[in-house]
């Protein structure tokens, strides 16, 4: 069972007689990426700064690892959280070596780790640390301020990093690329991450789990597959009808069979144990497969005028995640 981190308990955000944030529940998982999405207005930044106390709730109460966030040491919850902004915000008279060693310094860590710490990081974002550690914030692109700024966030180990929009100025090359390098930290650090954009493939491509934000109000929290294929409602649904993961659940079975995804093999039609296939046909889509897939590891796709051959959960699964990724 998964271990929650964070947990909002019906809070409230009022700024006067404007209710921001309108009795909102929801728990991120401890090692997860927790998005949430909405439009301007929504509410989801005004959400993403109570967690580190940015802001206060009007009502309610935020807990993290079980102790509420207002009864903690504002600096000493800080430094459990790493924070990047869409204003990258690096320190302007610090070197980038510097920027990224400022919580590691601050937590007393020896200056020989932290040198090596840093050269690393820097190394696996492609940033050669014998060209970069001495440069200065203004000698830097837009996209290497920003990567320097996410690892800025995750040298110091925080329990969790708090990301806002922190893409969404940059040209769709760079997003591409530092959504990646999001994704392969924290699977590589197992940090827990809290994301807020209002791109929805972004939503659908980063987070483990979904939080829907409309007018103060979460609509639905659910995994990228739960949300494009049961939508807790019409907003929801029109939400996200155009994104990139509604569009892979119309991909005809047969295109997968010509990108190499499906198998050859001996007696596709029965399971070892003798049970017969669920069987389905080239101009299915990957959506009707998704139901049989659910009970069975394997269906038999039949294409016209071709051999019968198998479509596993696992090359589904794979074929949907490689499509996002484009």
């Amino acid at each position: 069972m998964a271990e929650t981190l964070i947990t909002f308990d019906h809070v409230k955000k009022n700024y006067g007689n404007k209710q921001a944030v309108d009795d909102v529940s929801f728990t991120v998982n401890r090692g997860e990426i927790f998005v949430l999405v909405g439009a301007s207005g929504s509410g989801k930044t005004t959400t993403l700064r109570m967690i580190n106390e940015l802001l206060e709730p009007t009502y309610g109460n935020i807990y993290f690892n079980g102790k509420r966030i207002k009864d903690y040491n504002v600096r000493e919850l800080r430094l459990q959280t790493g924070y990047v902004l869409q204003q990258i915000a690096l320190f302007p008279n610090m070197t980038v070596a510097q920027n990224v060693a400022l919580i590691p310094s601050m937590k007393k860590q020896s200056k020989a780790d932290t040198s090596t710490l840093v050269d690393q990081l820097l190394n696996d974002v492609d940033l050669d640390p014998q060209t970069y550690r001495d440069r200065m914030p203004d000698e830097l692109s837009g996209g290497e301020q920003q990567r320097v700024g996410i690892l800025r966030a995750f040298a110091g180990q925080p329990q969790i990093v708090l990301m806002d929009e922190p893409f969404s100025a940059l040209d769709p090359i760079s997003r591409t690329q530092l959504q990646n390098l999001v994704i392969d930290i924290h699977h590589r650090l197992n940090t827990t991450v809290v994301f807020v954009t209002h791109d929805m493939d972004e939503a659908l491509k980063l987070g483990d789990r979904i939080g829907v934000m409309r007018l103060g109000k979460l609509l639905q929290v659910g995994t990228p597959d739960e949300i494009v294929r049961h939508p807790a409602d019409q907003f929801v649904q029109r939400l996200f009808e155009n994104s990139m993961a509604h569009d892979v659940y119309h991909v005809l079975l047969s295109k997968l069979s010509v990108m190499g995804y499906l198998q050859d093999v001996n007696d596709p039609r029965t399971t070892a144990s003798g049970d017969e296939r669920v069987t389905l046909t080239g101009d299915q889509t990957v959506s009707d497969a998704l139901t049989p897939l659910e009970s069975s590891e394997a269906v038999l796709i039949q294409s016209e005028g071709g051999p019968a051959r198998l479509l596993t959960r696992d090359q589904l699964f794979k074929f949907i995640g490689d499509y996002r990724s484009h």
